[in-house]
């Protein structure tokens, strides 16, 4: 459990309370958010740690679509605000369609200490939207309002009256996941393990098979060969001669053979190297070329104007005047 869900105190209105909420959850955020925590879970060998993200999306009116999401700096509870006007302004360069709608967290439920840092987005969005990864809950054990089998929950932030006293409560919204067809390939394509990349890791996977195979039989070998020295194991002549046998099978290392077709592979990397590393500085000079030819051709011209200038009869500097 991290530090937010050891306050009790419910701040989440019941179920009986329907928000006119409509929320879209895209892919993009479901897989940052999980990676975040995933990430941070490794990062600091805590099973449910504290975490802290944005959201970005389009709100029109009462339909809002989550988009894409990310990392917020923080210092114990708060939120470094610096961080995040610099990255939301970074994003809102590249996607000027995406505003800041609300955030994200881990945690079982929202509680007042929620609350609390939701006080600290509300200058960037009037209302900001909660969005929590139930990490450590079952699937079953989930409200009926997002029936989607995911460990997620969207909250709206509300105002409750009761008793002549108001507080800041949520009220859980329910969300469907909307997939285009660019984000449906992504997904399938990342499900698969990045298209290409499955069959060399197949291959490469298989390779390490095999050889943690080979290394087994010859520990195996080796210690049998050990403990008849050591006088641990009896002595089969048969298995040695069979082991004799395969040790001259195997070639030598040291020939003279191995040794011209080493230096040949190794001369032949080493000239692909230096052939790179040409290429990368010619390309440099070119580009230095092409700008020192076009601010020579622009001093050229202006030199030249100023000339047909002087030329002209009556024109005088500001030496003369």
């Amino acid at each position: 459990m991290s530090a937010m869900d050891t306050d009790e105190t419910s701040v989440v209105l019941s179920s009986n309370t329907v928000s006119g909420l409509n929320v879209s959850l895209h892919p993009l955020p479901i897989l940052n958010i999980s990676e975040h925590l995933t990430r941070v879970r490794l990062q600091t060998n805590s099973s449910n740690p504290f975490l802290l993200g944005a959201l970005l999306g389009i709100q029109n009116g009462r339909e809002v679509e989550i988009v894409n999401t990310f990392e917020l700096a923080i210092e114990s509870d708060s939120v470094d605000h610096g961080y995040l006007v610099s990255r939301r302004d970074q994003y809102k360069q590249v996607f000027p369609s995406l505003e800041f709608i609300g955030w994200y967290t881990v945690a079982s439920y929202p509680t007042t200490k929620h609350i609390a840092i939701h006080e600290q987005f509300t200058g960037y969005c009037t209302t900001p939207l909660l969005v929590v990864l139930q990490a450590g809950v079952a699937l079953g054990s989930r409200s009926s309002l997002n029936a989607q089998p995911l460990p997620f929950k969207a909250y709206e932030p509300s105002i409750e009256i009761r008793d002549r006293t108001t507080r800041a409560v949520y009220m859980e919204v329910p969300y469907t996941v909307e997939t285009g067809e660019a984000e449906r390939i992504a997904v399938d394509w990342t499900a698969k393990g990045g298209g290409s990349s499955t069959s060399l890791e197949t291959h490469l996977q298989t390779q390490r098979s095999a050889v943690k195979m080979l290394h087994d039989r010859l520990v195996v070998l080796v210690k049998y060969v050990t403990d008849v020295i050591a006088g641990q194991a009896p002595t089969d002549h048969t298995i040695l001669r069979s082991l004799a046998a395969l040790v001259a099978s195997l070639p030598a290392t040291e020939s003279e053979a191995f040794r011209e077709e080493f230096h040949t592979e190794y001369e032949d990397v080493q000239l692909t190297a230096v052939l790179s590393s040409l290429t990368k500085s010619t390309t440099i000079l070119n580009d230095l070329v092409d700008k020192h030819i076009v601010l020579s051709s622009r001093d050229e011209r202006s030199s030249t104007g100023i000339r047909r200038k002087l030329g002209k009869p009556g024109f005088q500097g500001d030496w003369d005047r």
